[in-house]
């Protein structure tokens, strides 16, 4: 981990590349967790995460999961979706000066069950939403529901 100083010098300059998890339980019902924090603070969004610099790929995957869910995930346990683009003009440190550039991997994830805990860091709490639901929430940020109000579901690229 970079300290807050650079790291903030980093998402200032470049873009992030991130992994972000459609988890998806045994109803249809996709979870969603109602973000502390900025980017997207005050909305609803699904777990989610950055690759830090020479972190695998696979073992960053097992830890955005864990971290996010508070269970691993292997990336063979997942369906990849799409590589998508968010761009807000906000950031974690909440300074005014710049927004943040996340080149995001998308996977999608079944998981039996929906009665799992779920950690409290990043989200104040966590919704089970049908698909309908998110996309006619307010609060459903924008870049979530461009994970399902597509004429093809997970198409592999948007801007």
């Amino acid at each position: 981990m970079l300290p807050k100083k650079d790291y903030i010098q980093v998402v200032k300059n470049t873009p992030l590349v991130s992994i972000d998890l459609i988890i998806e339980d045994a109803q249809g019902n996709i979870l969603l967790g109602y973000r502390l924090n900025n980017p997207a603070k005050h909305t609803w969004f699904v777990p989610g995460g950055v690759i830090r610099k020479n972190e695998l790929f696979t073992e960053a995957f097992k830890r955005v999961s864990l971290n996010e869910l508070g269970f691993e995930i292997n990336l063979t346990e997942a369906i990849f979706i799409g590589v998508y683009e968010h761009i807000y003009p906000t950031n974690f440190a909440d300074t005014n000066d710049f927004g943040t550039h996340y080149i995001v991997n998308a996977f999608h994830v079944n998981i039996k069950q929906n009665n799992i805990e779920l950690p409290k860091a990043q989200h104040a709490k966590y919704w089970w939403a049908t698909k309908q639901e998110l996309l006619t929430h307010k609060d459903v940020h924008t870049n979530t529901k461009n994970y399902f109000n597509q004429s093809k579901p997970f198409s592999n690229y948007t801007s």
